[in-house]
Formats: structure tokens, sequence, C-alpha cells
């Protein structure tokens, strides 16, 4: 009997996903604290302000890279190795942009 294996794309996508997701939400908090304007226009829901706008905005990407990258990647097989670098790359970035004193630093206060 022979094994069958899975592609690998299925899996990648969603890691993948999950890293474009967190660098979108970095971006965007970075965004909305570095100028007010952004931040205003981040505010969905005001008892949250800006940050009900930053995460829904970052859910909205993770879920639409995953829905593509799984519908682009479905029967194929992936580096699995680029992908985990390349979402763990954005994961530290995103974590960078939301220490405030990384913030703070790239906004010169």
């Amino acid at each position: 009997m022979a094994v069958q294996s899975l592609p690998t794309g299925p899996g990648a996508a969603a890691i993948l996903a999950a890293g474009i997701g967190s660098l979108v939400l970095g971006l965007c908090a970075f965004a909305a604290d570095a100028e007010p304007a952004v931040g205003h226009a981040f505010v969905f829901w005001a008892p949250t302000g800006a940050l009900s706008g930053v995460t829904t905005t970052a859910i909205i990407a993770w879920l639409a890279s995953w829905f593509g990258l799984s519908r682009r990647w479905r029967a194929r097989d992936v580096s699995l190795v680029r992908v985990n670098v390349a979402a763990f790359a954005m994961l530290l970035v995103a974590l960078l942009l939301t220490f405030p004193p990384f913030m703070d630093l790239l906004q010169g206060k």
C-alpha cells in the first residue's frame, strides 16, 4: 500500500497569511499612531478608538491573503522553509511596529 502525501500548499498558505495579517496589524497600528488623520480614519467604533479599525483591517487582510494563497497553492508543494522564514520576519516586524519605544524611535519622539 503506497502512502499518499498531501501537498504543503494549504498549510503554507495559512502560515504566510498569518504573517501577512500580523504585518498589516503592525503597519496600521504604526500609521494610526504616527498620523492623526490616519488614526481618525481607523475609528470604526468610537469606544475603542483607532484600535477597532486597525484590527478589523488586519483581520480582513489575513482572511483575504489566506483565501487567495490557499486557492493558488491548493494542490502545490511549497517550500515550507521559505514560507516560515518570511512569516517569521513579518511577525518580527509587526511586533517591533507595535512596541511603543520602537514606534516612538521611528517617529522621532
